[in-house]
């Protein structure tokens, strides 16, 4: 995935750069400004970030318009062929991070309602799903940096559906849980899918209240998706 644009500016020239995760860090050129060029240096970079969260292809146009057909070109060739959308990837602050990998519990229980209590309450990204391991069933969850928004129209969903994968339902905090708070409603949904031996996994949104300029200003959800699916096994071979 793409992380960010970075430059490399040099005597006569710009070099600009795809800094890319996957999963470790490596550098991929994108273009190279020239001397009569240099000055829109700061501005190119500038735009293909933010292409990166909104995806607005008139504001990145108007600073593509200005720099040589060449350079133009390159962009644009290297947008289409690497730069897909990346759900849930990117805030108006910049790129999501995971703060915590990933931390294992062996069953829903007070110890887990209680993590996830203080990571949504201090504004944390949750992502957490069911999988098998050797001596059962448990759950791992990780941890994101910022909570990613939706505008008020669009579907509650942060964490893409895997390709081929079937959901049986979708869960959201809006919907009433009894006298639950939304931690323990999604967790409550989860435990029973479990039982059915359902995979489950869970994510947080920020739903916003607008359409137009979204972001920082909403109601945070959980999300819990229930697939027409088994529970995986563990990935790490556990």
């Amino acid at each position: 995935m793409i992380h960010s644009f970075i430059v490399h500016t040099s005597p006569g020239r710009s070099r600009v750069f795809a800094l890319v995760k996957s999963p470790g860090d490596e550098l991929e050129a994108v273009a190279t400004l020239g001397a009569g060029e240099l000055h829109l240096t700061g501005e190119l970079v500038s735009a293909l970030n933010s292409f990166l969260y909104d995806r607005d292809d008139h504001a990145l146009g108007e600073v593509l318009d200005r720099v040589p057909k060449a350079v133009r070109m390159a962009v644009q060739q290297y947008l289409k062929d690497k730069c897909a959308p990346v759900m849930g990837a990117f805030t108006e602050r910049g790129p999501v991070e995971v703060v915590r990998k990933a931390v294992f519990f062996g069953q829903i229980d007070e110890e887990l309602e209680e993590y996830l209590e203080g990571a949504y309450m201090i504004g944390l990204g949750i992502r957490m799903s069911n999988e098998q391991r050797a001596g059962g069933i448990g759950w791992v969850i990780r941890l994101l940096n910022d909570e990613v928004s939706v505008p008020a129209s669009a579907e509650p969903r942060t964490w893409a559906i895997p390709e081929g994968a079937k959901l049986a339902r979708t869960w959201t905090s809006k919907e009433k849980a009894g006298k639950a708070g939304p931690v323990r409603g999604a967790l409550q949904v989860a435990a029973d899918a479990t039982v059915e031996g359902r995979w489950v996994r869970i994510h947080t949104l920020l739903h916003s209240h607008y359409d137009v300029d979204f972001e920082g200003s909403g109601t945070s959800e959980f999300v819990v998706d229930v697939f027409d699916a088994p529970i995986p096994l563990s990935k790490r071979g556990e």
